[in-house]
């Protein structure tokens, strides 16, 4: 049966005509959003390793030789894109994000790269470098947007107000360069009816890719100490599985879908246990939407703009 959403997997096996495994870099970066010498400890669900836990550490290039060679013997793919993961992948100087970028290329079968960073820190000269890369390597640049509340961006302490976030897609449109946006289910006190004004917000200018993932409780973070004092209260997998549901059937069915479940360090995660189970959670929103006969992009309406 076919899956009810465009999958990764397939849009690269498309666009490449071979299976693609993406690569975790830690580039060391840090985020403009964190600084302990204020006590600024970054967005509340965030621990000291960013969202990269699954990297290698230190030198790029061996970085991506280790990746690789995990890649080939687990038989995971044949070409690979470089995935600059963890924290703020363009909060540097120009010439040292160069440096970092193209060391990762070390032979042909790299045949992108994939950028995370946040709205804020997305500029013309950065845009630059990437249309210079993508002249010989496909780019990606992954947004972590999370909401388009501002009340709640404030709650998570997400350092950006909403509007930041059209103002780099439509420079990144400018520039030709894809982008995916990152969206959380699960957000202190927000609703589907929040989800839906988000889902509005990013089809004013919608993104070539997403990424949904539920919020996870991990140790040694503020939200986990919200959620030891009873300050915040799990969601639960039939709530996730009705609000990705929602997202995919309201989001344009040509947007591919490139995660559906985070993926933290089950030893980190204090709750909810479901989000340990990635397998069953994908089979569940299979399930769900199979079972209702939902599809991406069947619900959608067209509100997009004109970029200049």
């Amino acid at each position: 049966m076919d899956t009810p959403y465009r999958t990764l997997s397939a849009f690269y096996k498309d666009k490449f005509g071979k299976r693609v495994y993406k690569l975790p870099i830690d580039g060391g970066f840090s985020c403009p959003n964190r600084n302990k010498n204020d006590g600024i400890r970054g967005c509340i669900f965030c621990n000291e390793q960013g969202s990269g836990e699954h990297t290698n550490k230190g030198d790029i290039i061996n970085q991506v030789k280790l990746g690789i060679n995990f890649a080939v013997l687990s038989n995971k793919g044949e070409l690979f894109i470089a995935y600059f993961q963890n924290f703020t992948n363009t909060f540097a100087p120009v010439d040292v994000l160069k440096e970092k970028y193209y060391s990762a290329f070390i032979d042909d079968r790299i045949v992108g790269i994939s950028i995370a960073t946040r709205p804020d820190c997305i500029n013309e000269d950065v845009c630059k470098l990437l249309k210079e890369i993508s002249k010989t390597h496909y780019v990606t640049v992954e947004l972590g947007l999370q909401t388009a509340s501002d009340l709640t961006a404030n709650a998570i302490n997400r350092g950006y107000k909403s509007q930041i976030y059209l103002d780099a897609v439509k420079m990144l449109k400018s520039f030709d360069i894809d982008f995916v946006c990152h969206l959380i289910v699960g957000l202190p006190n927000e609703t589907i009816s929040d989800i839906a004004k988000t889902v509005d917000f990013i089809n004013i200018l919608p993104p070539n890719g997403v990424k949904i993932h539920s919020l996870y409780v991990l140790k040694d973070t503020p939200l986990g100490e919200m959620y030891l004092n009873n300050k915040y209260t799990p969601i639960t997998r039939e709530y996730y599985l009705e609000a990705v549901s929602y997202i995919l059937t309201h989001i344009p069915k040509d947007v591919v879908v490139h995660r559906l479940t985070g993926d933290g360090e089950k030893d980190k995660i204090l709750a909810p246990n479901w989000t340990k189970e990635k397998k069953k959670n994908l089979n569940a929103i299979f399930n769900y939407m199979t079972k209702n006969n939902l599809q991406q992009g069947c619900f959608y309406k067209n509100n997009s703009i004109r970029t200049p």
